[in-house]
């Protein structure tokens, strides 16, 4: 199965989206989910262009891979998750954390690396809770 790879990145005033490997998909919106759909829609508009001009990636079957940049991600996830919750995530300072979410500074790879990992960790231990 393909993979379409979408970056989502914050701007002054709203959230844009394109994509690594599927030339002219582009999407935008005032929250992440908005943006979402807005790539949803592009590639549902692709798909009814004449075959030859749909990327081939758009004729098979495909999973959305969707990377944010550090900001957009804590923004993103703030309706769920607090700074403190986040502290206790990843081990990160709740100051630091502001920080990167804020735009005020940037995360070092390492860190941004803790910070996927512990999203990654927490979601394997949610795929495991039965109820």
């Amino acid at each position: 199965m393909d993979e379409i790879k979408v970056i989502i990145e914050k701007s002054s005033d709203s959230y844009g989206a394109y994509s690594e490997n599927v030339p002219g998909l582009y999407g935008a919106g005032n929250t992440p989910e908005e943006c979402k759909e807005s790539i949803l829609d592009a590639i549902e508009t692709i798909k009814t262009l004449d075959d030859n001009e749909i990327p081939d990636i758009l004729k098979g079957d495909y999973n959305i891979t969707y990377k944010f940049d550090t900001e957009s991600l804590l923004n993103y996830y703030k309706g769920i998750f607090t700074n403190a919750a986040f502290e206790r995530l990843t081990g990160i300072n709740q100051k630091q954390l502001q920080h990167y979410s804020s735009g005020l500074k940037k995360p070092r790879e390492a860190t941004k690396s803790k910070i996927e990992d512990s999203l990654h960790k927490l979601g394997k231990e949610l795929l495991a809770v039965k109820l």
